[in-house]
């Protein structure tokens, strides 16, 4: 069975923005298909491809960090969009966010301007015939009829979690003489707006998330709800216990006003400091727009607007989006994908971003650049590549495949953001947990290299 010479993807998230470009900088032909603005999703608010619909944030950004090497990675490779959030980056202190707008208009612009990719705005309800080569990458908003083609193919039930989005508030509305700006322990610039808590004003704020009226949710079967721990609604970690917000998203340590007086006064550290701070971070250069860090949320807007005012220094806080919840979808990766992202049962067809299993902004971004190489390679005739555990793309793709997970069976497999406990150990132990993040940066990009030498060659 001959493959097609052409490539189709499906779907213009980060992961099938990513795909497409590697594909036709290959220099095959790609046909790029996106189901907005025809059919919408509960998460999207535009048309753009690569929108981030939770935070604008792709993690950290030091590549002694798993997020920030898998990112270095993908510098490596000449990733299209972890590129072009380098040039719409908005000050987040240790973490790389964007300007969210800029960001996805300027990759819509620049993908759809490529000779080589054709872009068609309409919902794909079916696979494509299996001698057409296809990366799926419609992420875990996939439309149901695909899905439901999807889950005949494979034969398996998809298994879903529940993700959410945080509120983004107008800068101007923001009472600046109870916030203050600053990064924890004063690293680097104060990219945060931070509103701290007394014990009492978090104390009534924890006990109105924990009497809130809640938004139903299709498909919601509370029993039941899965939530991805990673991204838990700010009500959710309110209901797991008194201090759970505190160690969480409000955690006041490392951060001080200096209106409060010398930090370094023992009394007046203990008189002022904190109880709980919820910081605030830029969704755009200028600041006119700031995003509730780790405020994902599924109250009721009306809920929302009351509840979030009650946090000093937004009492009169104008409300631009509010938060959301929608269900994700991903698949059994385990019992489907091959590392090369390829299915086993059906070789030009790939699947890449977060309906594949691996969590995060630039894990589907990887997704996009593994399977959009290889999909190019197939057209081509060539073989397609495997990327090594060392490396932090590779043990992503290693484990969703199976192949460094005990999720074998139906129902087990569950989502994984970028980590170094994925990684194979390293050939001497090294205790002191920096130096040891910083080999494995090391081996890794080291690693990588031989692979990036072997694709150029």
């Amino acid at each position: 069975m001959n493959p097609s010479k052409s490539v189709v993807v499906i779907g213009a998230g980060l992961a099938g923005t990513e795909a497409a470009w590697q594909i036709a900088m290959a220099g095959v032909k790609v046909t790029l298909i996106e189901m907005r603005p025809n059919h919408r999703t509960p998460a999207h608010h535009t048309n753009e491809f690569a929108e981030l619909v939770c935070s604008n944030s792709f993690g950290a950004i030091n590549s002694d960090r798993a997020s920030g090497l898998l990112k270095q990675e993908l510098r490596e490779l000449d990733s299209l969009v972890i590129k072009t959030a380098g040039i719409h980056s908005v000050p987040a202190g240790g973490a790389l966010a964007v300007d969210r707008s800029n960001f996805s208009s300027k990759l819509t612009e620049i993908v759809s301007s490529h000779p080589l990719i054709s872009v068609e705005r309409k919902e794909q309800k079916e696979l494509p015939n299996p001698q057409q080569i296809t990366v799926l990458a419609t992420g875990p908003l996939t439309s149901e009829l695909l899905a439901n083609d999807l889950r005949k193919f494979t034969g398996l039930e998809e298994c879903h979690f529940f993700d959410a989005a945080s509120p983004i508030i107008e800068g101007e509305s923001i009472d600046f003489s109870k916030a203050f700006s600053g990064s924890r322990y004063d690293k680097g610039t104060p990219d945060y707006l931070n509103c701290p808590l007394n014990k009492l004003q978090y104390q009534a704020f924890r006990n109105a998330l924990l009497n809130s009226d809640q938004a139903e949710l299709k498909d919601f079967d509370k029993k039941n709800a899965n939530f991805f721990e990673g991204c838990l609604p700010i009500e959710e970690l309110a209901r797991r216990g008194e201090d759970t917000m505190r160690f969480g998203p409000l955690k006041p340590i490392g951060l001080w006003d200096p209106r409060w007086g010398d930090l370094n006064d023992r009394n007046v550290r203990k008189e002022k400091r904190a109880y709980a701070v919820v910081q605030l971070r830029k969704e755009d250069i200028s600041g006119r727009l700031w995003n509730l860090v780790g405020f994902q949320t599924n109250l009721k807007w009306s809920e929302q607007k009351r509840i979030f005012r009650m946090i000093p220094g937004l009492q009169n806080a104008e409300f631009v989006r509010l938060g959301v919840m929608h269900r994700n979808t991903f698949l059994e990766s385990p019992q489907l994908l091959k590392p090369t992202l390829q299915f086993k049962r059906r070789p030009y067809l790939l699947s890449a971003g977060q309906i594949t299993g691996t969590e995060g902004y630039a894990a589907a971004v990887a997704g996009g650049w593994l399977a959009g190489t290889n999909a190019a390679r197939l057209a081509k005739g060539e073989n397609p590549i495997d990327l090594p555990p060392t490396t932090m793309i590779g043990a992503l793709t290693h484990f969703i495949s199976g192949m460094n997970t005990t999720s074998k069976r139906s129902g087990e497999f569950q989502p994984m953001p970028a980590n170094f406990g994925l990684l194979p150990a390293l050939s001497k132990q090294i205790k002191d947990k920096k130096t040891r993040y910083e080999a494995y940066r090391d081996r890794a990009l080291k690693d990588l290299e031989k692979i990036s030498q072997n694709l150029s060659s």
